[in-house]
This record gives structure tokens, sequence and C-alpha cells, in this order.
């Protein structure tokens, strides 16, 4: 698989029957795939004649990953804002569950645990593996990136502090918003990530400002466990990082991919 080809919008959902597909996004359509994940990573797109409205599908997150490999103080704005190490010499690692994760449009759960209600938002690029890869050089380390979504690694910053590892203040349910799709043909490279938090923008940042590149990343985390295809990589938030309370709006845009936004309750 060669990535970076050509570039299209593709979309999970659920329609009225329960059943989940893939499609291709054309303008308020969605173009219904039979192919599989596996099938379209290898370009083996199969429209099947069906095409839906966004209106009558419910847009789930746009992988059922077997991890969620994050990347934290990759940018050293947001390094220095929360206690951690600018310029790292190597990764600064954690996974997130696959139950942590939530959809466009979906709710944000404040835990009664983060007794401070210093629960924050992260925006951030991720990566959607396309095939199976371990030991992978760097320079090989992009053909294994299929396409590019958003992501937002909501943190109990709390718990975070004063625990000894992050993965209760990472891991809550509700805690991983992505999506709303992935966008192939994309360079994650050189990305603008915005975030707002009820329309005031809070992060403002770009991929080409991150302290550790990402194919450094993906070849880094490939000498420690196997990729698989789905597998999420999130690749660092820029600083900016905010408490947000119930009712709040959190919206993270970038370049080229769209827009998430999620709702905090």
């Amino acid at each position: 698989m060669k990535v970076l080809q050509k570039t299209q919008t593709i979309v999970r959902y659920r329609n009225a029957n329960n059943q989940v597909y893939f499609g291709i996004v054309e303008g308020e359509e969605i173009l219904q795939l039979s192919s599989s994940f596996d099938g379209i990573v290898k370009n083996e797109l199969k429209f099947d004649g069906v095409r839906v409205s966004f209106h009558d599908v419910k847009i789930l997150e746009p992988v059922a990953p077997s991890k969620v490999i994050n990347f934290g103080w990759t940018y050293a704005g947001h390094a220095i804002e929360t206690g951690g190490t600018a310029n790292l010499k190597e990764p600064f690692l954690f996974l997130k569950p696959a139950t942590a994760l939530v959809p466009n449009e979906g709710d944000i759960v404040l835990p009664p645990e983060s007794l401070t209600s210093q629960v924050e938002m992260e925006g951030e690029v991720a990566l959607i593996i396309g095939k199976r890869g371990k030991n992978i050089k760097e320079e090989d380390a992009l053909d294994y990136v299929f396409g590019c979504t958003i992501f937002n690694d909501v943190t109990a910053r709390d718990l975070t502090r004063k625990d000894p590892q992050f993965t209760r203040g990472k891991g809550f349910d509700t805690f991983g918003p992505l999506g709303p799709w992935m966008v192939t043909g994309v360079d994650p490279t050189n990305l603008n990530i915005k975030t707002t938090l009820n329309d005031r923008v809070v992060q403002n940042g770009n991929t080409n400002q991150m302290s550790l590149s990402i194919p450094y990343l993906i070849s880094w985390v490939s000498q420690i466990m196997t990729l698989e295809p789905g597998d999420v990589l999130a690749t660092g938030s820029p600083s900016g990082s905010c408490p947000m309370k119930p009712g709040d709006v959190v919206t993270v845009e970038v370049e080229k991919i769209g827009r998430l936004r999620n709702y905090v309750r």
C-alpha cells in the first residue's frame, strides 16, 4: 500500500436497520460501500448502488481499532504547560482503551473521580494505520498510514498529575472523541489544528511544530508493538489545553480533514 494517494473522505455509519457500513462522502450524501475496512485499504471500493443522507444515519467513529496509541508532549508548549519535558529525546507513550472512543456530535461525560473538575481537551491529528507493520523504517513510515482523522485526547489533569501513570486520567469512557471521518491523500506533517471552546479559540498550532516527527513516531512505536490495520495513532496536542464544564461545546478543526464537535455533560 502506498499512502498519500488520491484524496477521499470515508465515513463509517449505522443505518436505520442497525447495519454498519463504510461510505464515500460526496457533499451531503454518502455513497454506501459493501467493502470492509481491509478491502478499502486495498483500494477495493465496492459501491453497492445506495446513496444515503447524513440526516438519515448515525455517524460512528471512522474505525474500530485494536488499540489507540497516544504520544504526549510532542509540542514543546503543551509539554511546558502540563508539567512535562519540552523537546523530548524520545516519545512519551500511553494507550487509551477502545471504550474511550466517542463519535462526532457525541457527549464527553465528566467523571466524579475528577474531583476538581479539571477535565481538559487536547485537539490532535490522528493517523489511521492501513497495513500491518513491525520494526518499520522511518523512511517507510508514511506508507503505513491509510488516512488521517481528528482526535480529542480528553484528560483529567488532576488525576494524571497525581497518578504514577496516565491510564486513569486518560482512559475514562468518552475520553476519546474521534472523527468525523478519515481522509486519504493528506500529508499529516503540515496540518493546522484549531480547538475552540464555546466558539473561543483555545488551541492553534500546526503539526510542523512538533518536536518529534510523525515518521519517527511511527517507526519508534513499531519497535515496541505491531501496528494493525485500523489502529489509531494520536500525534499529540499543541498548547492551550484548558478545563471544560457541563454545557460546554468543544470543537477541533484540522485543515483538509474537517471538524470534530462534542458536547460536555
